[in-house]
């Protein structure tokens, strides 16, 4: 009797119960997921990068630190609706399937984008141009509010177990190469137009630019087939174990569930979310405007340093990936938070020197803790959620603390150093949030290598689940 009920608490592992993913499909499927992540963030990149421009084409009163404020306050504004958006997609996703509002969210942020491009200046409209400016921020923060959640869990459901730590680095090698790519337009833009001819059209062609790379992002999306985990949770053919099975029945897009049987993983992921958040934005958003507000450097030369600095994270960042897969997402979260905690300052003083070989270097320090998060978060953030709730609750969790704290970073930072007159109040912040983040990876479990939470095993041939099959079967008594 005893037996039998240890059967059905832990039924045996079956080779049906184990999905054996098609690398081809696996790769089309990142490749898809990673360009339009790449897409979404050169939408929202562009604006970063054209801060000071933007101030001064649609907040044209007061000095020079009221027109970045104002700026800044209008990015940040777009992250005060990600937790709507989130709230709106996550569940979606849940309920309709990830590829679906994946392309939804696509098609809105492709709108906001190019509609920004074609606004009139505050010269021409007067007080309509930075409300007009603030309305399709406002779309282009909710439709964000659904991609990151969406894509990392669209990878992390399609790679295998032992890979998914260097499937799920190629959605952030696509951040890396949307802001590449929105900073390198801006760059050469400034550099050929001259801020004169910036400021008067210029500006524009970088978000009109958006609308065609959208189409392509789209159509990527719509082609290819839902999460083999999603499909087999509409199936109803999870049957790992029983704790999966009642994980199958939750209500999907329930938000009330959500909040009520997963606060404690929504309350992790918002703290580590908010630390990467944090010094993501501070190195990839904010240092150009540092470089050119505080040290005097032009914005083309800060641009280009970051640019410099983000190519050289692009080539190591799969290798990151590879990294956590084999020694474990704890211990590569671990390091970059605490390479922010301790390198932080360091880095900051070698900015101050303004020498390009000191910048570059204080950049790197910066840019090597970064990509210790940026190669491993898209792995272990789905990880934290059950299948049936991952896109909704991953989105909620991610948008509530990128709402707070990581669009807001900029303007914090900008009124800081206003406030205290001091330059090193960015190295103070980015420490702040790295011990918060070091407590959060202390809180979190290790999932390299182990099957998603509600989803069966994910292996890459018939032979590696035949093994897995035999390794869990019980051992014969005589």
């Amino acid at each position: 009797m005893f037996r039998a009920v240890r059967r059905r608490r832990n039924p045996r592992l079956r080779r049906s119960d184990i999905t054996v993913t098609d690398e081809r499909a696996v790769r089309r499927a990142v490749k898809a997921a990673s360009l339009g992540n790449a897409m979404e963030w050169f939408d929202f990149g562009i604006y970063a990068y054209l801060a000071g421009t933007i101030g001064r084409v649609f907040f044209p009163s007061g000095s020079d630190t009221v027109q970045l404020l104002s700026s800044f306050a209008t990015f940040a504004v777009a992250f005060l609706v990600r937790p709507l958006g989130g709230m709106v997609f996550g569940p979606m996703g849940d309920k309709v399937g990830r590829k679906k509002v994946l392309a939804l969210t696509m098609i809105l942020m492709a709108i906001g984008t190019a509609a920004i491009g074609m606004l009139p200046s505050y010269a021409a409209v007067g007080f309509w141009s930075p409300l007009l400016l603030i309305l399709f921020r406002l779309l282009q923060g909710f439709s964000t509010g659904g991609e990151y959640g969406g894509a990392s869990t669209f990878i992390a459901e399609y790679a295998p177990d032992r890979r998914r730590g260097y499937f799920g680095s190629f959605l952030e090698l696509g951040t890396l190469a949307g802001y590449t790519g929105a900073a390198s337009l801006v760059t050469g833009l400034t550099a050929w137009l001259g801020s004169d001819t910036m400021d008067a059209w210029g500006w524009r062609i970088p978000f009109l630019v958006a609308g065609p790379l959208g189409i392509v992002g789209i159509y990527l999306r719509l082609r290819l087939d839902d999460t083999p985990a999603y499909l087999k949770l509409e199936e109803g053919g999870v049957r790992v174990s029983e704790a999966a099975n009642s994980v199958e029945t939750t209500a999907r897009g329930d938000l009330a569930r959500i909040f009520r049987q997963h606060w404690r993983m929504l309350i992790l992921c918002i703290a580590l979310v908010g630390a990467y958040n944090v010094t993501d934005y501070m190195l990839l958003s904010y240092m150009p405007t540092y470089l050119s507000d505080e040290l005097h450097y032009s914005e083309t030369h800060g641009l280009l340093i970051l640019v410099a600095t983000m190519v050289l994270l692009m080539l190591i960042i799969n290798q990151v990936g590879r990294l956590n897969d084999r020694y474990g997402r704890k211990p590569l979260l671990m390091t970059g938070m605490l390479g922010f905690f301790v390198l932080s300052a360091p880095a900051f003083v070698l900015v101050r020197q303004g020498s390009l070989i000191a910048v570059s270097a204080g950049m790197l320090m910066l840019g090597l803790s970064l990509v210790c998060l940026l190669g491993t978060m898209s792995a272990a953030l789905p990880a934290m959620f059950p299948t049936a709730v991952r896109y909704g609750s991953l989105s909620v969790g991610y948008n509530l603390s990128a709402s707070l704290f990581g669009g807001t970073t900029p303007l914090v930072i900008t009124a800081l150093i206003g406030v205290t007159g001091s330059e090193m109040m960015p190295a103070y912040y980015a420490m702040a949030a790295a011990l918060v983040g070091v407590i959060a990876v202390a809180c979190m479990k290790e999932t390299a290598q182990q099957p998603l939470e509600g989803s069966p095993p994910s292996v890459q041939s018939h032979e590696e689940a035949a093994a897995m099959v035999h390794s869990k079967a019980p051992t014969p008594k005589f």
